[in-house]
């Protein structure tokens, strides 16, 4: 029971990283466990889901504070790329959220955070897309005979 433990948090710590500005790799541990055998793929894609999600809420809400940081000299991104990525939000809207799974999706939890979006559209749409993820990869992997 500690074992399965242990890896559930390992995966929820990798998950949870994974969705932040963290240099993380969920998708290893995700199938490394689902290879692994021991524990049941709905629990793998349940803990996976919440890590990742909770990781982008981090995320959502350094969104929220950003602005207050914006004009200081170690900002990471520039005036003109938070207009771009402000503008490219305001057409493409909270459906760009259903790409937060992607590599590149943790810039739009930011941006929806920076965007004030309502937090429950937020949570929905990033739930829906990380769990999709997860599940996904847990087909993939049964398919190529893991």
């Amino acid at each position: 029971m500690l074992a399965e433990l242990t890896q559930l948090g390992t995966l929820f710590a990798a998950a949870f990283g994974a969705a932040t500005i963290l240099p993380f790799q969920s998708e290893v541990v995700f199938v490394t466990l689902q290879v692994g055998g021991t524990l049941p793929v709905s629990a793998l894609i349940l803990v996976a889901s919440i890590g990742n999600v909770l990781g982008a809420v981090v995320n959502y809400v350094m969104g929220l504070w950003v602005e207050h940081f914006r004009y200081r000299r170690w900002f990471p991104a520039s005036q003109a790329q938070m207009d771009r990525a402000q503008r490219w939000y305001a057409r493409w809207g909270v459906w760009t959220l259903l790409l937060s799974w992607a590599p590149f999706g943790d810039a739009f939890t930011v941006v929806a955070g920076v965007m004030r979006t309502h937090w429950i559209v937020f949570v929905v749409l990033v739930t829906l897309a990380k769990t999709g993820r997860y599940a996904v990869l847990a087909w993939l992997t049964t398919q190529a005979g893991g």
